[in-house]
């Protein structure tokens, strides 16, 4: 196995979750090849979402995950197969959204089934990605009186 492109298909996934949760769009997009596709089981949606070509992941990711939305994602055990300048890549995930104007946590986790592309640059990146949820939930936070955000990098104030 290529040991030099395993890493660097890990660290791409790693860009991508920390991009999507500090909302680094510029450093997402270059995540993705310009034909990418993604899609996302949202059960909180009621249905799958599909998004085609890197400019509708990012105008999507862009326009619903601002600054009134905190999100982490957490990736790991990964099962990467390599084959030339092409790769799949299946990876755990647990995921906290916290949607401030309507008072919603929604928490879960998941398995991402990514395919990757050495690019002509060689860079790899992910031509294809998308989850389906082993669990989800949501909670209301006004069923939660007694809590208080300390921090929130998003916030005005800070918390």
């Amino acid at each position: 196995m290529d040991l030099i492109a395993l890493e660097e298909i890990r660290r791409v996934k790693y860009r991508y979750l920390r991009c999507v949760d500090l909302k680094l769009w510029d450093d997402f997009a270059d995540v993705f090849t310009e034909d990418a596709v993604a899609e996302y089981d949202t059960p909180v949606l009621g249905k799958p979402l599909r998004l085609a070509g890197r400019d509708a992941i990012i105008g999507y990711m862009r326009a619903n995950l601002g600054p009134g939305t905190i999100t982490t994602h957490l990736a790991g055990h990964p099962e990467i197969e390599i084959d030339g300048d092409h790769a799949q890549g299946t990876w755990a995930l647990e995921d906290t959204v916290i949607v401030m104007a309507h008072r919603l946590l929604i928490r879960g986790a998941a398995h991402y089934e990514d395919t990757y592309r050495r690019c002509s640059d060689g860079h790899w990146r992910v031509s294809a990605t998308g989850h389906k949820r082993t669990y989800e939930y949501t909670v209301s936070l006004a069923d939660l009186p007694s809590l208080s955000f300390t921090a929130n990098r998003w916030a005005s104030d800070g918390a």
